[in-house]
């Protein structure tokens, strides 16, 4: 255990303990580097472990934004040579006359975003981590009960069969979806499923991407190609659920053909496709974000549908806005699992989770639409968006995570 004390005077063995080493997990770990913070992580499955689903094949649609966050964590230019740049993003309906164009020579950046392998980035954050004095990485470890008490935050271990007991001032849930820690708290959340289930793989297209994503939409659900190093694609394909086993079980070039009746000759004959996985669509809201001596981030406090690929963007956003409310509470002297403290990070995440859940949602219901007068106003929408340059840029600030009050981080400056 480290030596106790913390910086508002009350014995711990932690100021921070983090539940889940994910990647926003390990995210809000290093932005507390150097604080004055000492925080611990707790994540039960080992980085190369075969059931670690954060440090994948998956492909992540890193936002602009988020690689400013990056940046500023110092994860940045390690990370880079493993990230292919989206140039530009092409929006269009299957089978209609709608679609759209962002670019980023448009927006005056040097790419709208990035797509990294979750397994590189987990190789580029983990390293950080370990060698960092004042995080403790507690792998494998496992959490088996807590109590939010007045002063501090008592929670029992289970490491490799050994029990042991630790307190912290403040517990943060960054353990995914299924959140434990919000399950053992009880806190209600919001929840419908889509009927849908997401196929991802990665491919080879017969012609070079040039660094394009597509986001098509067809009557089945969403269908996006996000560009990847080497000369492949990520492909996202939205499904429904009384497909997903005919649909898992085509052999490869049956699964290429139909990909193909789907999405187009827009890059070329799809060549090669790897392993297929799928996951079930649906969004979460977590109804508490915070309690005295307790945060939530990431897919603890929301699951949003994959399109416009959110996901990722919306949680290292939460890693931002709470090191920026924390390290100030550090710096005041004040105590870090404070109710008054953690408000301060709920207020500031209500704008942007409200905008993206709303947003995510009302695509992937619109877009799903048999109604004939819905397909009319959506490809009306979308020519809209491609024709009127001020609609076309406030939807690409959207997409890029540069729209309303950011945190430090996300606009690439430390917290010190």
């Amino acid at each position: 255990m480290s030596n106790r004390g913390s910086t508002s005077g009350i014995a711990s063995d932690f100021d921070v303990l983090i539940v889940g080493g994910g990647m926003v997990g390990a995210g809000l770990a290093l932005a507390l580097r150097g604080s004055g913070l000492r925080v611990a992580v707790v994540e039960a499955q080992p980085p190369d472990s075969a059931d670690q689903p954060s440090y994948d094949d998956r492909a992540i649609a890193l936002a602009y934004g988020s690689r400013l966050i990056l940046g500023a964590l110092g994860v940045w230019p390690n990370l880079a040579p493993d990230a292919e740049p989206i140039l530009s993003i092409h929006v269009s309906d299957r089978g209609r006359f709608g679609f759209s164009r962002l670019d980023h020579r448009q927006e005056g950046v040097e790419a709208l975003g990035y797509v990294v392998c979750a397994r590189d980035l987990g190789r580029v954050l983990l390293p950080l981590i370990q060698r960092a004095q004042d995080i403790h990485w507690l792998c494998p470890a496992r959490l088996d009960g807590f109590r939010l008490g007045t002063d501090v935050v008592e929670a029992d271990l289970d490491q490799a069969g050994s029990r042991r007991g630790i307190t912290a001032r403040l517990l943060v849930a960054a353990d995914g979806g299924r959140s434990q820690v919000r399950g053992q708290l009880g806190i209600a959340v919001r929840e419908w499923t889509y009927g849908h289930h997401a196929v991802i793989a990665n491919l080879t297209p017969g012609r070079p991407h040039r660094g394009m994503a597509f986001e098509r939409f067809t009557d089945t659900g969403p269908l996006a190609m996000l560009p990847m190093t080497g000369g492949r694609s990520s492909l996202v394909w939205t499904v429904r659920d009384q497909h997903l086993d005919e649909m898992l079980s085509l052999s490869d070039r049956a699964f290429l053909e139909r990909l193909q009746a789907r999405f187009g000759y827009r890059l070329g004959r799809l060549r090669q496709i790897g392993r297929r996985t799928a996951y079930p669509l649906r969004q979460v809201y977590a109804r508490e974000h915070v309690r005295a001596r307790l945060a939530l981030v990431g897919n603890a406090a929301h699951t949003v549908h994959p399109v416009a690929g959110q996901g990722f963007n919306l949680g290292i956003r939460d890693v931002a806005a709470l090191a920026e409310v924390l390290v100030a509470a550090a710096a005041a002297g004040k105590d870090p699992g404070a109710l008054e403290v953690l408000q301060g990070y709920q207020r500031s995440r209500r704008r942007d989770h409200r905008t993206v859940l709303l947003a995510t949602d009302a695509l992937a219901r619109v877009f799903t639409s048999p109604l004939a007068p819905v397909r009319v106003l959506r490809d009306l929408g979308m020519l809209g968006v491609d024709l009127i340059p001020g609609a076309r840029h406030l939807l690409a600030r959207q997409a890029m995570g540069l729209r309303g009050r950011l945190p430090r981080l996300a606009r690439g400056l430390g917290l010190d």
